[in-house]
């Protein structure tokens, strides 16, 4: 068991962690979410003692592990960390990277770190890969020798610190999937990530951090169907759903297509659903809404659903009634129909934005 007393860390210019308190239990799945910024890598590498934290206690099994004398050496047999950049050793083989630490620090012997590495590699789905070279192996499966050579440790916690952020998306998955089988397990586990729906699938609790401490420590159904708490509201909206506003022709639609990636990214969407979003916003907008308006007034609202797996985009748009299956733009109007399950439009005279265009997404 882990417990934290009034945890503080700050810095010369900044304070991420305030005054943070809660009792990790053992076999406690848990989910650190929240926006950028709000201290949730560095209360992970806090509790691991990467980071020495200016206030408070942190409590391994009982024992104070940030007291001045205490052997960190201790505390890190019972804890391993999983980074998101890997951090493999380049210049060691993948056995060797996982054989490394079990002899230095459990001093295990050679041939037992070798039989217990190997297992390992086996567990993860990199059998027949362990005298390849780091960089030799693609992200999904660096991230996965990283977690076999954590797992070598024998840890009692693991904490992972944005396990998948630096992967392709085809190589989320397969990380997931391992993360997956060690929850299954009734390992206990702390995982800061940005991948809501996971989130939701692998937790029995979720953090949400926000000024400067756990703003809310709740179930995942209460914290993304029921939160309790205003900003906690405001995150799980956000992550809901997805507002932008096109009121000039020198709209930033880069930045925009970023913001989607990174709505995209948070509710863990499948690359085509990703794609259908985007083509929808480019036909629609770019193509057949913008070249017919003087002075644009677009308000596009996208809206996800991880519960029922369903994607749509509501379009309200100024100027007199336009339907846009009424648009001479035929091959933009062929291109939005293949990725719409449906398409309704309606015109309301009274409202600021009369026209309104509710687009439901194909899935899968």
């Amino acid at each position: 068991m882990i417990e934290l007393i009034h945890l503080e860390k700050k810095y010369e210019n900044a304070e991420p962690l305030k005054d943070v308190n809660a009792v990790i239990r053992d076999g406690d799945v848990i989910s650190v979410i929240g926006p950028s910024g709000t201290g949730k890598s560095t209360l992970l590498r806090c509790i691991n003692m990467l980071e020495r934290p200016t206030g408070g206690q942190i409590l391994l099994d009982g024992t104070d592990i940030t007291a001045p004398k205490y052997d960190l050496t201790q505390a890190r047999r019972k804890m391993g960390m999983v980074f998101q950049s890997f951090n493999l050793f380049s210049h060691l083989t993948v056995i060797e990277n996982l054989m490394l630490a079990p002899m230095d620090i459990l001093k295990k012997s050679k041939q037992e770190a070798y039989d217990t590495g190997m297992a390992l590699l086996r567990r993860v789905g990199l059998a027949g890969r362990e005298l390849q070279y780091p960089e030799a192996l693609s992200g999904g499966q660096k991230q996965r020798v990283a977690i076999a050579r954590t797992l070598a440790m024998e840890p009692e916690v693991i904490l992972l610190d944005e396990p998948t952020s630096a992967l392709d998306p085809n190589m989320v998955g397969e990380v997931q999937a391992v993360i997956r089988d060690l929850a299954a397990e009734g390992r206990t586990m702390m995982i800061v990530t940005h991948e809501m729906r996971f989130a939701r699938a692998i937790s029995n609790r979720v953090f949400y951090m926000d000024q400067g401490g756990i703003y809310e420590d709740g179930t995942p159904a209460q914290i993304f169907d029921d939160p309790q708490r205003e900003l906690t509201r405001r995150f799980v909206r956000r992550l809901r759903v997805l507002e932008l506003t096109i009121d000039s022709r020198d709209f930033d639609f880069l930045d925009a297509g970023t913001q989607i990636d990174r709505y995209c990214m948070q509710n863990d969407m499948a690359p085509k659903d990703k794609y259908r979003v985007r083509l929808v916003i480019e036909e629609l907008a770019q193509q057949i809404l913008l070249p017919r308006m003087n002075e644009p007034q677009i308000h596009v609202q996208i809206e996800h659903s991880a519960q029922e797996q369903t994607t749509s985009v509501t379009v309200e748009y100024g100027g007199g009634r336009f339907d846009l299956n009424d648009t001479e733009n035929d091959l933009s109007l062929l291109v939005l129909k293949s990725a719409a399950q449906s398409i309704r439009y309606q015109f309301d005279p009274a409202q600021a934005l009369p026209n309104r265009a509710e687009i439901r997404l194909k899935n899968g």
